[in-house]
């Protein structure tokens, strides 16, 4: 596995070529991605959100299986022939790749698909790839159904980290929001937005799924998601409400 290495660079500079690559600097421009840029943050579970997320109805999270797994009298290995089709359509906002793939046919995953999802979510620094749980992708077509939006694009903001680039992320900034057991390094997490959907509705969607993790981070537009345990936080600036104040904490979830 690649190391990375800070040494000879300055701190932003080495940051930089590490969330972005060497035409960085334009690209964060464009997105507008600033995780490492020392936000407030502030752990919260807030009333609005989980009623706006609990009015939220629509296909549930259901995991599948593997072709090997089945055993209800079907050839091992054997893909059904019909069956509900799960496809993802998704573009890689570091590496510019796009993917439209159906990744499950019924109950049963396609092995080869998931392989095409894994390589696409690799860690774009090291270009490492981790095989993610099936179920990311479940919640992810969940979450696009509820959207009303099934056939939409997802912009991927972050899939795998390997240790390293988590390490290097995390050192970055004081308050980078990178958690040090993040779920990115164990592929059961993904960093989105999709165009058309504000910040907050993707958040509460995320939410009414009830799946794992989901972590919201409004000034840099994007929401986390991941096959964790079931909580969410915020990163970011968060209004203050009067006769209220609002204590920090660490991100623990990205």
């Amino acid at each position: 596995m690649q190391r990375l290495r800070a040494n000879g660079f300055t701190v932003g500079a080495a940051i930089t070529l590490l969330m972005f690559g060497v035409p960085g600097l334009s690209w964060a421009k464009i997105v507008r991605t600033r995780v490492h840029a020392g936000l407030h943050t502030t752990l919260h579970s807030s009333a609005r959100s989980k009623t706006q997320s609990a009015a939220i109805t629509g296909e549930e999270v259901v995991p599948g299986v593997m072709p090997d797994d089945i055993s209800s009298g079907a050839v091992s290995g054997e893909l059904p022939d019909d069956g509900k089709p799960y496809q993802l359509r998704m573009t890689n906002l570091h590496t510019g790749e796009s993917l439209d793939v159906i990744y499950r046919i019924g109950d049963t995953y396609i092995p080869e698909a998931l392989e095409k999802l894994n390589y696409f979510l690799r860690d774009h620094n090291t270009q490492d790839v981790v095989h993610y749980e099936p179920k990311e992708f479940d919640v992810l077509h969940a979450l696009m159904s509820r959207l009303g939006q099934a056939s939409g694009v997802i912009n991927v903001v972050c899939g795998y980290r390997t240790p390293e680039t988590n390490a290097a992320l995390r050192h970055g900034s004081p308050k980078t929001g990178v958690a040090e057991h993040s779920q990115h390094m164990e592929g059961h997490a993904i960093d989105l937005r999709v165009p058309g959907v504000s910040t907050e509705q993707l958040r509460n969607t995320a939410l009414s799924l009830h799946a794992g993790g989901v972590g919201y981070y409004p000034i840099s537009q994007f929401v986390h998601v991941d096959v964790g345990p079931v909580r969410e936080w915020a990163f970011g600036a968060t209004p203050h409400r009067p006769g209220r104040r609002t204590h920090g904490g660490r991100a623990t979830g990205m």
